[in-house]
């Protein structure tokens, strides 16, 4: 059999490309980058910024500015180290301005991110009580529906009050049953003595005086 020939336009193989779950080699830095606290740095600088934000620093570099101006005015020419216009103050002044820019930026950094946690916390907290206000809500409405379906005092007095009337007129029915009984039952009786002196032969035209016994010797 002949042979095959080899094929001349194989594609190579991509190169492997690095797992993204092999850790990588960390690398020595030739420079090491300083180390230092976030954390204190931030509190220096929001106290560095408050403290300017304050009429005491105001204050101290105004008297300060003033004794630099001063010195270097009246002083004699000796013993002045930074005559008029005065360059190294406004250097010294610039060196100020450009170092607190950044420390208030990072105090209000650090305060905003304080204000999105407060506000995190406030929306978390202005949403439980919503789901609690609706809860109470539902709550107070089942409550009202099932007060509807109970008796209340004025409901119950007015029942009372309806018994008791039904009460006065069953009573007074009744009184009058057995004042009418009563009179039924004497006149029975009356009729019932009327028919037994019928019954005996003493009419109702019959004279008593004939049944009587006459006198003696008669």
């Amino acid at each position: 059999m002949a042979e095959r020939p080899e094929r001349t336009d194989r594609t190579e193989r991509p190169e492997r490309r690095e797992r993204l779950d092999t850790p990588r080699d960390n690398r020595r830095q030739l420079v090491r980058r300083p180390a230092y606290d976030s954390d204190s740095f931030g509190v220096f600088a929001e106290q560095f910024a408050r403290f300017m934000g304050t009429a005491t620093f105001l204050a101290y570099m105004t008297l300060f500015v003033v004794l630099w101006v001063g010195w270097n005015a009246l002083a004699p020419s000796g013993a002045q180290w930074d005559g008029y216009p005065f360059i190294f103050l406004t250097l010294m002044l610039s060196l100020q301005a450009s170092y607190a820019a950044p420390l208030i930026l990072l105090a209000q950094n650090r305060q905003e991110q304080r204000d999105k946690v407060i506000n995190e916390q406030d929306r978390q907290a202005n949403a439980r009580a919503h789901a609690d206000m609706e809860f109470l809500a539902r709550e107070v409405a089942s409550l009202r529906m099932a007060v509807g379906e109970v008796a209340t005092r004025d409901y119950v007095r007015s029942e009372l009050r309806s018994l008791l009337a039904e009460l006065d007129e069953r009573t007074t029915e009744t009184a009058r049953a057995v004042v009418l009984e009563s009179a039924r039952e004497s006149a029975r009786e009356s009729a019932r003595e009327s028919a037994r002196e019928v019954g005996a032969g003493r009419g109702p035209g019959h004279d008593d005086a004939a049944d009587r016994p006459g006198p003696p010797g008669t």
